[in-house]
């Protein structure tokens, strides 16, 4: 079966769509461009502003004049993620979908249904000419996976509606009206290099294999680090042998868990079997203390050798750094069950004009407690020699348990499907604490279906899911 066999095809077609067109963050002209020309040549009022956000108007169905107008909301853009020898360009090709039996998949990258199944839906909407709604409008924003950028920049004075959909939410029957604000920390090493010593053997340590996903939906699931772990084992011999940096990168983006680390070392040619013997015993902990990254791989090969490796000192300073930088779940809610109220995520490490860079991503419900983890991964780096700077972060959305939308939007789906929904927050951010920010009223809730390995080549749309999701949309339009 393929893409465009699914049911329902109103959401599907447009799905095949938006995944023929390369969508990165920070690259949506393309995908901008084509929701313009799909506005403007379906008539409706088509407007974008400075960042590329694009804000598309369809007037209400005959008889629904008076019916409340309603804002659909979802991002236009992509988390580029793919597995180690998969050749993929994620600036040109099309993503390639693979059916499994219920699941909708992408070959060896990440699929790109968070968000381009939100962005499916409002097509469809837009498309149709059957469904019975009051006044729609559509606001298709860039850039949320990096930071959020196109709900930043979204006008105070743009959106004419009270009520908005955001379709970015993740599990069927689970709707969120409230969500978790955020901040990225990033550190900066320079450290000099210098000469490698004499006799120095060269070995290259991988960590890969690991599942990685969203910083802020699988941080509380004990899912391993890559650069965690392989700091850690940095750490541990660097305590027993003289061990020289060469080179380390890894993960990618700072919202996503990473999945695979490496570095090179130089050691003394004597140490060569000690270090190999001590990363057996060492996967075998790995493997002990992470039971569920079934695929995990920590390997260690001999490697060219290179003419400098980092001066010991600040080496040394950047491997404590790594080894001490907290990573995970600070604190959990005691409002909401199972739901994290803090976290951090140690995401990346990369060499970027001489300078090693390491991004961590930050996230809370608690303003205040957002601001102390920030702070306290500062302090690590910074006691390790570290310039460290912080984004402008954005702000989390606090729950309105009065909510007119959260009652249509759980009563409906309990009339439709038999079942009662859960409504709550998550740990991850979302686009309405900013808009909200701008539109104070707003009466607003996270809908969708279930998606499920977000932010890696994991990821995966559940398709039934997709169909009941629809249903319950145009459902929810048609009785507000």
């Amino acid at each position: 079966m393929t893409i465009e066999e699914l049911e329902p095809k109103e959401i599907w077609s447009q799905f095949k769509k938006i995944c023929d067109i390369p969508h990165p963050s920070g690259k949506e002209e393309r995908i901008g461009k084509f929701l313009q020309e799909f506005g403007k040549s379906h008539g409706f009022q088509t407007e974008s502003d400075e960042v590329g956000n694009v804000l598309i108007r369809k007037k209400a169905a005959k008889g629904r004049e008076n019916a409340p107008s309603v804002v659909l909301q979802a991002h236009m853009d992509m988390v580029c993620e793919k597995n180690a020898g998969t050749a993929h360009d994620f600036d040109n090709d099309p993503i390639k979908t693979i059916v499994e039996g219920d699941w909708l998949k992408a070959e060896g990258t990440t699929l790109g249904a968070d968000d381009g199944i939100g962005v499916a839906a409002m097509l469809a909407i837009l498309s149709s000419d059957t469904i019975q709604h009051g006044p729609i409008e559509c606001l298709f924003t860039v850039d949320e996976e990096r930071g959020l950028t196109g709900a930043q920049h979204v006008k105070s004075n743009w959106i004419q509606s009270n009520k908005l959909i955001n379709l970015d939410s993740e599990e069927d029957g689970r709707f969120c009206i409230g969500c978790a604000g955020g901040i990225d920390t990033v550190a900066y090493f320079d450290i000099q290099r210098v000469a490698a010593p004499k006799n120095a053997f060269f070995l290259k340590i991988y960590v890969k294999g690991l599942q990685g996903g969203h910083s802020g939906d699988d941080i509380n699931k004990g899912r391993g680090n890559a650069i965690k772990i392989l700091s850690r084992f940095l750490w541990q011999e660097s305590k027993k042998i003289p061990l020289y940096l060469c080179d380390i990168e890894g993960g990618n983006l700072h919202n996503a868990i990473p999945r695979e680390a490496n570095a090179t070392i130089c050691i003394d040619w004597n140490q060569k079997e000690t270090i190999r013997i001590d990363l057996n015993h060492f996967i075998q902990t790995m493997e002990e203390e992470y039971p569920t990254e079934k695929a995990l791989t920590i390997d260690l090969e001999s490697t060219e050798s290179a003419d400098t490796i980092y001066e010991q000192d600040g080496s040394n300073r950047l491997i404590n750094a790594l080894y001490a930088c907290p990573h995970g779940v600070i604190e959990m809610s005691k409002e909401l069950e199972n739901l994290p109220e803090t976290s951090t995520n140690l995401a990346s490490i990369k060499n970027k004009e001489g300078k090693i860079v390491v991004a961590t991503s930050q996230r809370s419900s608690v303003n205040s407690k957002k601001h102390d983890i920030k702070d306290r991964v500062e302090a690590v780096f910074s006691l390790a020699g570290a310039k460290v700077t912080h984004s402008d972060g954005y702000p989390g959305w606090k729950p309105n348990m009065n909510s007119d939308i959260k009652k249509l939007v759980a009563e409906s789906y309990e009339k439709l499907f038999g079942e009662k929904p859960h409504v709550g927050a998550i740990h991850a951010g979302l686009e309405c604490g900013l808009i909200i920010e701008k539109y104070p009223n707003m009466d607003m809730i996270s809908i969708g279906p279930t998606i499920i390995g977000n932010h890696s080549p994991a990821e995966r749309c559940e398709i039934p899911t997709v169909q009941k999701h629809w249903k319950h949309l145009v459902y929810i339009l048609e009785n507000i």
